[in-house]
């Protein structure tokens, strides 16, 4: 996702300039800067954040890395767009919250870019309009081609299923209550994993993540009103007819079937940059923060069978919308 990223600066972001692409392989970062037209390139992760000549930072690192990555562009009073997780666990989110409140504003936009899908688009806008009624019910499919052998349950739920957590937060506009997971033996040695949701407001959210589906990379979802449903529609680009078969294609991994989304993320970062007013829809780091912890309760589930509580710290002012209690 690095150099997709830099590559969406340097090509699709009018007014923005690649300045530095930092990768602990020289070698790779240097071929990606040459490649891009890039300033310079580097291996030194937090000399590069600190550098006078770059005015925000993009990182697509190891998972790791991107709360101390974070919490140093806070510190150095740069714009961070960081990609999902904001940190592997919920304490580490806090730490970088903690780092933004200190410094009174909002510098981090955590990169779910499922929030500028138009598919997920259209989908909130159907109920924030009321077309569908009260919510009921909203169901999340997430399927990858195949998963590489160290991939586990607990993984599928911390590093698969953020995505739709996140996606369920922001077009129900709630929080989540509890988390019961399941996996049953599956014809693979990853199983799919399956995740019942209960939101404060009384709704159901089903995210079944299965890492090892074989046919390709498939991400569906419904919400479901009590006047009508709503289900997401995958871009489709061409459809074939050969040998007596009509057909068309799923993509090998998440990067095609998202790549306007990570155009239109980028593009509100950065517009949201230029601003200093973050973009409404993007994903900040309390958002990042409850991302983790909802996948922290899933684990939980999973790991002892029973139904786990959601337990969220007390929301900073700093993140409040307008009219919501902190």
């Amino acid at each position: 996702m690095g150099s997709d990223h830099a590559r969406i600066v340097a090509e699709d972001l009018p007014g923005a300039h690649l300045q530095v692409v930092c990768d602990a392989r020289e070698d790779r970062a240097r071929s990606v800067a040459d490649a891009l037209g890039a300033s310079d390139a580097a291996t030194g992760a937090m000399e590069t954040v600190v550098r006078k000549d770059v005015d925000a930072v993009l990182i697509a690192s190891p998972d790791e890395t991107h709360a101390p990555l974070a919490i140093a562009a806070i510190q150095a009073a740069k714009p961070a767009l960081c990609e999902k997780p904001l940190a592997p666990a919920s304490r580490e989110c806090l730490e970088v919250i903690a780092a933004e409140v200190q410094a009174g504003r909002r510098l981090i936009h955590t990169g779910f870019m499922r929030r500028f899908d138009e598919s997920y688009v259209a989908m909130k806008a159907a109920f924030d309009e009321g077309a569908l009624g009260k919510a009921v019910m909203m169901h999340n499919f997430h399927r990858n081609v195949e998963a590489p052998d160290w991939f586990t349950g607990r993984m599928a739920i911390s590093n698969s299923a953020p995505h739709e957590i996140d996606i369920g937060r922001y077009v129900l506009g709630t929080e989540y209550m509890s988390v019961t997971a399941f996996q049953g033996k599956g014809a693979t040695e990853i199983a799919p994993v399956m995740m019942v949701l209960e939101t404060v407001d009384g709704q159901l959210v089903s995210i079944e993540v299965n890492n090892n589906a074989a046919y390709g990379y498939d991400v569906r979802g419904e919400l479901v009103g009590d006047r009508g449903s709503v289900s997401l529609e995958t871009p489709v680009h061409a459809s074939y007819d050969l040998a007596l078969q009509s057909t068309k294609r799923y993509a090998e991994d998440w990067r095609p079937r998202f790549a306007e989304a990570y155009r239109r993320q980028n593009k509100a970062w950065l517009n949201g940059v230029v601003a200093e007013r973050p973009d409404p829809a993007a994903a900040n780091a309390w958002d990042g923060y409850c991302a983790t912890a909802v996948a922290e309760a899933g684990v939980a589930s999973l790991e002892t069978g029973a139904r786990v509580g959601v337990e969220l710290a007390k929301m900073p002012a700093l993140y409040a919308r307008a009219g919501q209690e902190t």
